[in-house]
């Protein structure tokens, strides 16, 4: 088997058969990728790699002391390659269907208290077009709990403004409405109006909401640096990305004692599991009250 022409054919796989995101699929073919090298290095053909083959690998690539979540996501890739290969080229054996995950232990997100929220909010210069977009960016990720890629991706046509919802493509294309609350249509809309319509707009962004100054769309790096330039201006000793408003979306709703069935609808959790990690951080809150406040604590 030609390498090129397996990596060609899987990420045609990840495209169509598993519908995954661009992301994903770089992720699934950066894993062959580190795959296919160590192979090179030892001189095995992917034909011949078998289960100790691949302990070997992961134990080389254990040596770099990568964390237990990019083991695990390096075996999960690693399956799936294989299970493709099954099905697509007719490989008889799985060399990767017995090796096991490290054991993962739940780690809890980090979240902001509505205080940091707002702080955040009020250190953004509105005298800018940029500031007047970028403080409608942080109230439709804190006011809506998008992934910062759902973000960058939203578009015009998808705003039912009037009715209070907008909708998303999430991870595996996968559509979901979502509710909008008045502040979040308060300062879209604003920037709607006051910014974006008066940009000259490139071509293919005609429908994209949030536009670069040159009226391109925002990329998630753009994101991320808007955030961290927020929390160096507040002193804000915490370190934060976009997920962290989605994470605090989902912990100040579950705090408020929202259905935790909703919440997961809202973020587009496959799982409830999943979902479930924001009541080990309400439990967490809780506990940190009684600490505090308890004369026995």
């Amino acid at each position: 088997m030609n390498w090129d022409s397996v990596k060609r054919d899987f990420k045609r796989y990840l495209q169509l058969e598993r519908n995954l995101s661009e992301n994903s699929i770089d992720a699934y073919l950066n894993d062959v990728q580190k795959l296919e090298a160590y192979c090179s290095f030892k001189r095995v053909s992917l034909e011949s790699v078998d289960t100790r083959f691949l302990q070997q690998f992961l134990m080389f690539v254990n040596e770099y002391h990568i964390s237990p979540f990019t083991q695990a996501r390096l075996l999960s890739g690693l399956k799936t390659f294989f299970s493709f290969l099954q099905l697509e080229y007719e490989r008889k054996d799985h060399p990767a269907q017995l090796l096991e995950s490290p054991r993962l232990s739940r780690k809890m997100p980090s979240v902001l208290n509505i205080q940091e929220i707002d702080a955040l909010i009020a250190a953004i210069d509105l005298s800018t077009p940029e500031g007047t977009r970028n403080k409608a960016i942080l109230e439709m990720l804190y006011g809506c709990g998008l992934r910062v890629s759902e973000l960058v991706q939203l578009k015009l046509s998808n705003l039912f403004l009037d009715v209070e919802f907008i909708k998303v493509e999430g991870k595996g294309n996968k559509e979901r409405l979502i509710p909008i609350g008045e502040q979040a249509i308060k300062y879209l809309k604003i920037y709607l109006d006051e910014i974006r319509r008066q940009m000259p707009i490139q071509i293919g962004n005609e429908d994209i909401v949030f536009l670069n100054r040159r009226g391109k769309q925002l990329t998630r790096v753009m994101i991320f640096l808007i955030i961290k330039d927020l929390a160096r201006k507040i002193g804000l000793n915490k370190s934060i990305s976009p997920h962290t408003f989605r994470h605090s979306f989902a912990s100040h709703l579950v705090e408020g004692g929202a259905d935790l069935r909703a919440v997961q609808d809202m973020l587009g959790h496959e799982s409830i599991t999943t979902t479930e990690i924001y009541t080990h951080v309400d439990r967490d809150y809780l506990q940190s009250i009684i600490t505090q406040y308890h004369p026995r604590s």
